[in-house]
C-alpha cells in the first residue's frame, strides 16, 4: 500500500473517531467525509507544487516532498537533468556547426519561405554587402540589388550558378561573386557564394600571357621565315648572305632568350623557397654582375657605360645564389640597355634601419613616369616597346626579379624621375643578412 493511500486511511479514520466520539452516526460519516476532504486539499497543494517546479524545469529547485510525490519529483529531477545534458550537447554541436560554416571561405545564407534572411555567414555579408546581424528578417532581394540576382530569382531555376558583383576595394574595381540557390525543406532556400575575382584575375593574365608570349615568339619567327624564304629565291652575293644570316641568328638568340626567361619564372614559381642555410659573400655576387655589365655595355654602347662599384657594408646573404645572381644581373642588364652610351651606373649594398639590407642598381638614364612604375615587374611590361626590343630585351626580366625577392622575404621598389635617371632596388630582410668579419 502506498503512502499516499495510508494518508488517506489514516485521515479519514482520524475523521471517524471524532464522529464517534459525539455518539452519533452521521457525525461519524461527516468526519469520515472530512477527514477525506483536508487529505485531497493538502494532496492538490502539493500536486500544484510539484506541477509548477515541473513548468519552470529548473532541477536544482526541486521541491522537497516525501512519500509519492517525493517519488514524483526525484524522478522528474533526473528525467530533466537529462534532458539539459541532450539539449546543451544539441547547443554544443549546433554551436560547433555554426562556428565550422563562419569559417568557411564560402558563403552560406538561409532564407525563410518567404525570402528572408534567416541566417548568414560573415563570409557571405562580405560577398554581398549586408549586416550579418543588423539586416536579419529582412528580404534578401532588398539586400542584393544586382539585376541578374531579382531575375535568378524570379525565374526560380536554380540548376546553375550565376555572377553579380560584389564591393570591392574600390567601386571602380567591384569583385566579382559566384552564387548559387539550393532549396530544400518547405520552400526554404540555401544560398552559397564564393570570391572568384582572383580567378577570373588569373584567368585574364593566363590569356595575357598566351598572347605575349605569342606576340613575342610571332616576331621573330616572321623574321627568320623573310630571310630564308629570301635566301631560297633570290642567289645572294657572299656580303649579303652573311649579314642576312648574322640577324637571322640575332633574331633566334632572342627567341632563345625568351624560352630560357619563361623557364626561370616557372621554375621559381613551381619550387620551394630557398632554405637559411646557404650564405654567399655579398662583394662577390656584387663583383660578378659588375664584370657582366661591363662586357656588356662594351658591346652595346657607345661610348661604354662608367660603371661604378658604390662603397658599402661587409656583407652575408641567406639565399640560392643562382637565383640572387640572376635577379642583380637583370637589374644591372636593364641599367647598361636603357642608359644612354656614356652614362653612368652605381651599384651596392646598404642596410636598412630595421636590420635588413637593399641591393640598389642607380643609372643616369631617361627616368621613368610615375604611372608606369606600379606595373614595372608585370610580366612583358614595357614603358618603350620598341626601345625594349631594340636592346634585346623580353619583358620578362623585373617579373623575375619580383619572384627571387619575394622567395627570399624581400620585395623590388623602384625610384625614378623622368630626365635624371632611376633607382630599382631589393629589399632583404634582417633574418637574410649577417655582418661578415673583416680582417
Amino acid at each position: 500500500m502506498t503512502r499516499r493511500a495510508l494518508e488517506l486511511l489514516c485521515l479519514v479514520a482520524l475523521g471517524a473517531v471524532w464522529g464517534w466520539a459525539n455518539d452519533s452516526p452521521p457525525w461519524t460519516f461527516a468526519g469520515a467525509l472530512l477527514g477525506a476532504l483536508v487529505w485531497a486539499i493538502f494532496d492538490g497543494l502539493r500536486a500544484r507544487e510539484v506541477l509548477g517546479w515541473i513548468a519552470k524545469g529548473e532541477a536544482s529547485r526541486a521541491p522537497h516532498l516525501s512519500g509519492t510525490w517525493g517519488e514524483v519529483v526525484e524522478r522528474s529531477r533526473k528525467l530533466i537533468k537529462k534532458l539539459d545534458r541532450k539539449a546543451q550537447n544539441s547547443d554544443t554541436r549546433l554551436e560547433d556547426f555554426l562556428a565550422a560554416i563562419q569559417a568557411s571561405p564560402n558563403g552560406v545564407v538561409l532564407l525563410d519561405s518567404t525570402g528572408r534572411i534567416e541566417w548568414a555567414n560573415l563570409t557571405a555579408a562580405n560577398h554581398l554587402g549586408f549586416d550579418p546581424q543588423r539586416d536579419l528578417g529582412q528580404y534578401v532581394r532588398n539586400m542584393v540589388r544586382a539585376p541578374a540576382f531579382t531575375a535568378y530569382l524570379n525565374a526560380a531555376d536554380f540548376s546553375h550558378e550565376i555572377q553579380v558583383d560584389g564591393p570591392g576595394p574600390r567601386p571602380s574595381q567591384p569583385s566579382k561573386i559566384s552564387l548559387q540557390i539550393h532549396p530544400y525543406g518547405k520552400k526554404r532556400k540555401l544560398v552559397l557564394t564564393r570570391d572568384v575575382t582572383a580567378l577570373q584575375l588569373a584567368e585574364t593574365m593566363r590569356r595575357d600571357f598566351v598572347a605575349n608570349v605569342s606576340h613575342e615568339i610571332r616576331t621573330p619567327l616572321t623574321v627568320l621565315s623573310g630571310f630564308v624564304e629570301t635566301m631560297q629565291s633570290i642567289p645572294l652575293e657572299a656580303a649579303d648572305r652573311e649579314r642576312y644570316l648574322a640577324l637571322m641568328s640575332q633574331q633566334a638568340q632572342r627567341m632563345q632568350t625568351l624560352v630560357s626567361d619563361l623557364l626561370t619564372l616557372s621554375r621559381l614559381e613551381g619550387s620551394p623557397s630557398p632554405g637559411a642555410g646557404e650564405w654567399v659573400d655579398g662583394d662577390e655576387l656584387l663583383s660578378h654582375v659588375l664584370q657582366e655589365a661591363r662586357g656588356l655595355t662594351q658591346v652595346i654602347a657607345h661610348p661604354p657605360h662608367q660603371i661604378e662599384s658604390a662603397q658599402g657594408p661587409a656583407l652575408l646573404v641567406s639565399g640560392a645564389k643562382t637565383e640572387l645572381l640572376s635577379a642583380m644581373s637583370n637589374l644591372m642588364s636593364n641599367a647598361v640597355r636603357y642608359t644612354p652610351g656614356g652614362g653612368e651606373i652605381r651599384a651596392g649594398w646598404r642596410t636598412l634601419p630595421e636590420g635588413g639590407a637593399q641591393f640598389f642598381v642607380q643609372d643616369t638614364g631617361p627616368g621613368i613616369s610615375a604611372e608606369h612604375l606600379p606595373r614595372l615587374t608585370e610580366r612583358f611590361y614595357r614603358v618603350d616597346r620598341s626601345r625594349s626590343r631594340e636592346t634585346g630585351g623580353t619583358g620578362l626580366g623585373l617579373a623575375i626579379v619580383k619572384h627571387v625577392a619575394q622567395r627570399h622575404g624581400g620585395q623590388v621598389d623602384v625610384q625614378s624621375t623622368l630626365g635624371q635617371g632611376s633607382t630599382f632596388m631589393i629589399h632583404l630582410p634582417a633574418s637574410r643578412i649577417r655582418q661578415r668579419s673583416v680582417a
